[in-house]
C-alpha cells in the first residue's frame, strides 16, 4: 500500500512539470504587424484584400454574424 502511494505521488508530481517547447537557434515569428496587413500562404477569405483595413473589418463582422444564433435561426 505504501509503495502504491509513493508511485501515485511520483506520477502526479511528474505530471505537474512543463517541458520547454522552444527550440534554441530557431527564429521566432512575432505578430507585431496589424492583423489586416496580410495572411501567410494562400489562406484568405474571398473578398478580402491584404492591407485593406476596411475589407478586413467587413470580413470579421461577417464572420461574427455567421456565428450569431439569432441570425442563424431566422434564416
Amino acid at each position: 500500500m505504501k509503495r502504491l502511494v509513493i508511485v501515485t505521488a511520483a506520477l502526479l508530481l511528474a505530471a505537474c512539470g512543463e517541458v520547454d517547447q522552444s527550440r534554441p537557434g530557431v527564429a521566432v515569428e512575432r505578430g507585431d504587424q496589424a492583423a489586416y496587413t496580410g495572411a501567410h500562404g494562400t489562406i484568405a477569405a474571398k473578398g478580402w484584400e491584404a492591407g485593406n483595413r476596411t475589407s478586413w473589418q467587413q470580413q470579421v463582422r461577417n464572420r461574427g454574424q455567421l456565428q450569431n444564433e439569432y441570425n442563424r435561426i431566422a434564416r
